[in-house]
């Protein structure tokens, strides 16, 4: 049976031969070097350019994770806020229908535009009960806000300083709510007292009244 050849080969002149390809090379002009040189130009190359799109592409991916994980963290802070709400629900319920029940008490409180009539007369009867001399009772200009009316009242009544404590105190267990502002007190002749002030009534407004005041709001909001 042949027995296969033998091949031997020179590593030290296989080396050599490589070493000299990398000598004295032009690096002016690149063209006129040896193959293997070339060659290895062109992996670095491919090879710096594939790393450099290699980290461009983990840097943009970095960032996409870091807003995702911001994302997560927000999403998480929000899921607890109603997982907190679902919790609470009957409770905030509850809530919700004692400020109802509250605020229907307030609005009872509140005249409506036909009832200011038989307000201002029970203003008036408090101060005749009290044997006050009325020498102002004036309803002034009324100021229109969000959901109900003030209308002030300019009032100067004469009498007695306990009938007219009495007279304040009347007005504030009147079923409605009126106020007494701006309060000026001054002695006058055998002992009497003027009181000078102002009540301020409140009625809520009606539909009509409330539609109207949003339209105005809404009006000098454009200008």
């Amino acid at each position: 049976m042949a027995k296969s050849p033998k091949v031997n080969v020179d590593l030290k002149a296989w080396a050599e031969g490589v070493s000299t390809q990398f000598r004295s090379l032009d690096t002016k002009d690149p063209s006129s070097w040896p193959l293997l040189p070339r060659f290895a130009v062109f992996t670095f190359i491919v090879t710096a350019i594939v790393v450099a799109l290699w980290f461009a592409w983990l840097t943009d991916k970095q960032d996409e994770l870091t807003a995702e994980q911001e994302k997560e963290v927000k999403l998480r802070d929000e899921y607890k806020v109603k997982l907190a709400k679902a919790v609470n629900l009957e409770a905030l319920k509850k809530q919700r229908e004692q400020v109802q029940q509250y605020v229907t008490q307030l609005e009872k409180q509140l005249p409506s535009k036909s009832e200011m009539d038989a307000l201002l007369s029970d203003i008036n009867q408090a101060g005749i009960g009290r044997s006050l001399q009325f020498d102002l009772f004036r309803p002034g200009q009324v100021l229109v806000k969000d959901y109900y009316a003030e209308l002030p009242i300019a009032v100067r009544v004469t009498g007695r300083y306990h009938d007219i404590g009495s007279f304040a105190a009347d007005i504030a267990n009147l079923s409605r709510i009126v106020t007494i502002n701006n309060m000026s007190i001054v002695p006058v002749k055998e002992g009497a007292l003027t009181m000078d002030a102002t009540a301020k009534t409140f009625r809520y407004l009606d539909g009509e009244e409330v539609n109207a005041q949003r339209q105005a709001v809404q009006g000098a909001k454009k200008k």
